[in-house]
């Protein structure tokens, strides 16, 4: 889990205020623009670690990815844009990702881009669903390994909470994907 830099919150309501910001997505990304670089280097660094500490932590060092939801998958898709050899995740996982104007949304797929799995709804109420197909077919476009699953229905914030919708069940069509990948298999030495 990574905790990294957000824009400074003025109230003790950081979701409600927020919120209101969301009506006008230009000045919001205004405000954010500064905090946007910080928290990529805060992901590109939490990267750098785990991958230094792999064997400590009983992992594979190329089999580390990055998943991050909404504006964490800013974050992931900022990390996943612009890496070192050090910080590049071996695979990308931005769940109904916000991929801002200023920040993210104009770069160009990476030579050696990771592989991409990307998942989201249709009625996301922030209507973000545009930003995961944008990501999907960019790979495609730049021949990568990709998956798109976008849900008709489960709005924005989905993640693990139980709706009755075929949305409960993204996180196993991930294993799946993760799977097929072989990031789940056993790493030979």
């Amino acid at each position: 889990m990574l905790k990294y830099r957000v824009a400074h919150s003025l109230t003790n309501d950081p979701v409600a205020e927020l919120t209101a910001k969301m009506a006008d997505f230009k000045k919001l990304d205004e405000e954010n623009a500064p905090v946007i670089p910080l928290a990529i280097a805060d992901g590109k660094r939490a990267m750098e670690y785990v991958r230094q500490h792999a064997k400590e932590f009983n992992l594979s060092p190329n089999r580390i990815g990055f998943m991050g939801f909404s504006a964490g998958g800013t974050v992931t898709m900022g990390v996943g844009f612009d890496y070192s050899a050090a910080n590049r995740p071996d695979f990308l996982a931005p769940i109904y990702p916000y991929l801002s104007e200023m920040a993210i949304a104009k770069q160009s797929v990476p030579a050696d881009a990771p592989h991409l799995f990307v998942c989201a709804a249709s009625d996301d109420q922030l209507g973000l669903a545009p930003h995961s197909t944008k990501l999907y077919n960019d790979w495609l476009a730049a021949k990568k390994t990709a998956e798109l699953h976008m849900y008709q229905k489960g709005g924005h914030g989905f993640g693990m909470r139980k709706q009755n919708l075929p949305t409960d069940t993204w996180i196993d069509r991930f294993g799946d994907w993760l799977n097929l990948n072989g990031f789940l298999t056993k790493a030979k030495p």
